[in-house]
């Protein structure tokens, strides 16, 4: 049969209308299996050379800046995680302290024996009977926030005219690279981390050749 006229172009129409029809319903079907999401491409962390810390040691004036400074520095804690410690979480004997972070799972951190100098000190000097592990200087006293303990780092920093960006989760980053640098396994660093996904932790394998670099900007 041959289509003349307006009946060949209404069927050829209907044809095209059909095809367009089919295909939609497939991708609507298939739109979970097909569509990914966009890969983001993740920056090597900031970290601190040992220079930096020393700076940052040496400008700390009072018992709760040594304090605070040490366990940031030797706990790898995230910031919430330290504003939300008690004192009755710290393990004085193995120099540990459980800690609660994202999705209120616990893992147990663990401290030096400098650490453990400054905190004793620290609270010995306090007056409070808050039970936070670290408080504020005015009264009332209570338990220092989140946003206090950022500008604490950031007036260390300039205090002590350290050049790059201080703040706490810098200090995370820097007791990755050490545990890295000093042979730790990333599965073990992971785990000191908190850290749910390995993926998560395999960045900081690409710190070895940054930190080349970050040393070599500094005194070439």
């Amino acid at each position: 049969m041959v289509l003349r006229g307006s009946q060949q172009t209404d069927d050829i129409v209907d044809l095209w209308s059909d095809t367009d029809l089919l295909i939609v319903l497939h991708i609507a079907k298939n739109s979970t299996v097909k569509l990914r999401e966009p890969k983001m491409e993740k920056r090597i962390p900031k970290f601190l050379i040992e220079e930096d810390v020393i700076n940052l040691k040496l400008t700390c004036d009072s018992l709760r800046e040594h304090a605070l400074l040490a366990f940031l520095y030797c706990t790898g804690c995230r910031v919430g995680e330290v504003h939300k410690l008690d004192i009755e979480d710290i393990n004085w004997e193995s120099c540990s302290a459980i800690v609660h972070g994202k999705g209120s799972k616990q893992r147990e951190v663990y401290f030096t024996t400098e650490c453990k100098v400054w905190l004793k000190k620290y609270l010995e000097s306090r007056k409070d009977t808050c039970k936070a592990l670290f408080v504020t200087e005015t009264f009332p006293v209570r338990r220092l926030a989140i946003p206090t303990i950022r500008y604490s780092v950031k007036k260390l920093a300039a205090r002590g005219e350290v050049a790059v960006n201080v703040y706490p989760h810098r200090f995370r980053h820097t007791y990755a690279c050490h545990l890295l640098d000093n042979g730790a396994p990333l599965d073990f660093i992971q785990g000191m981390l908190g850290h749910e996904k390995a993926s998560t932790t395999q960045i900081y394998a690409q710190l070895r050749g940054e930190r080349r670099r970050e040393l070599y900007r500094r005194y070439f």
